[in-house]
């Protein structure tokens, strides 16, 4: 199932006009604060009623402004996950949980209330009033009453927005079970990073109302011309990578197609496919490798480009294998180096510079 998107409409001081496709995943709609997300999700709930263009979800049409077709929001079968749950908190987690069971559509394939309380671990919290819930807590709930409602499709607006780091901790491996485990597309809009790397399969990035860039993950990521929409302390790759040892020295060993990383020790089983966010700024270059370096990750690369960055910086690309990182160092080094691209390198990467939220499964 995936989700095609064509619309533009005129907002005070910005036009949105947008074109793209959704595939089966999480599409994520990345951009800085009014840039024309959360017009986009709305006009695809049909909160909002674009000025132009067509908007579907498989063969069913939602929105067609040529043909005069906007269905309503409670036929489009869509689920949708606000900042703040939007829960009844004169009801219990139980009663949340099937108040969304009301308006499904019969589905053979829809998830049953035990699939959901297993999915997100809220089984425990079915007797609990709302008031007495974590942030956390309560965006799992509102997302199972999403899901029993048996959507066609997820909508997630900033559903992490109103958590601090403890929570958001706590519930992103939950979104990657979402994502992992069910066949239900979901859009999911966002201005974090962190959330981006860890759950994207693909990406969307708006700026004043117009597509930026648009594609897998993986690719968008490691464009260095995205440094300037991502900003440059938020730049850098996502490595995929498999589980291949535990070590009892409190690493973990993980394999990808450019080699071998050494991260802090993950609790996750041996073999489980694993998303690693890698910085820009957290990778030095080295033209020859030493012994004599305490870090453990040293990766052959080649260099594919060099961009100037605003400041003394430049953003490095490079190919490792299969994947592309970035590497962001200064102007001076690069000169000192005399880098250019083709050159053969050596990224250098500690293993503790990696945080922990910035690996994730799937």
């Amino acid at each position: 199932m995936s989700l095609s998107v064509n619309l533009r409409h005129q907002l005070a001081g910005i036009e949105v006009q947008v074109s793209f496709d959704a595939p089966p995943g999480i599409t994520v709609l990345f951009g800085r604060s009014g840039s024309g997300k959360t017009t986009v999700i709305n006009a695809v709930a049909g909160l909002l009623n674009p000025e132009s263009g067509r908007i579907s979800l498989d063969d069913t049409v939602l929105f067609d402004s040529n043909r005069g077709i906007n269905l309503p929001t409670h036929k489009r079968q869509l689920g949708y996950v606000f900042q703040d749950g939007r829960l009844f908190p004169h009801l219990s987690v139980q009663a949340n949980l099937t108040y969304g069971q009301r308006f499904k559509t019969p589905r053979p394939d829809g998830p049953t209330l035990d699939d959901v309380c297993d999915l997100l671990g809220i089984i425990q919290l079915m007797d609990r009033r709302i008031g007495a819930l974590s942030g956390g807590e309560k965006q799992r709930v509102a997302i199972g009453r999403a899901l029993l409602s048996h959507p066609r499709m997820l909508l997630m607006d900033e559903p992490l927005a109103s958590l601090d780091s403890a929570r958001k901790a706590e519930i992103l491996p939950y979104l990657e079970r979402l994502r992992d485990h069910t066949n239900i597309p979901i859009l999911y809009v966002s201005h974090s990073m962190t959330e981006v790397a860890r759950l994207a399969t693909t990406v969307v990035v708006l700026e004043n109302g117009q597509i930026a860039r648009a594609g897998a993950a993986e690719q968008v990521l490691s464009d260095p011309d995205m440094v300037r929409q991502l900003g440059v302390r938020e730049a850098g790759s996502v490595l995929p990578a498999t589980i291949l040892h535990h070590h009892d020295d409190g690493l973990s060993e993980l394999e990808f197609s450019g080699g071998r990383l050494f991260l802090p020790r993950m609790d996750v089983a041996i073999g489980v496919q694993t998303r690693v966010r890698i910085l820009a700024q957290d990778i030095i270059l080295s033209l020859t490798t030493s012994p004599d370096l305490s870090a453990l990750n040293i990766l052959a690369v080649q260099i594919i480009t060099i961009r100037d960055g605003t400041g003394p910086g430049v953003i490095i690309q490079m190919q490792c294998g299969d994947e592309r990182l970035l590497a962001r160092i200064t102007r001076r080094s690069a000169d000192r180096m005399k880098l250019k691209p083709g050159d053969n390198v050596h990224a250098v990467i500690k293993a503790v510079s990696i945080a922990r939220t910035d690996i994730g499964t799937g």
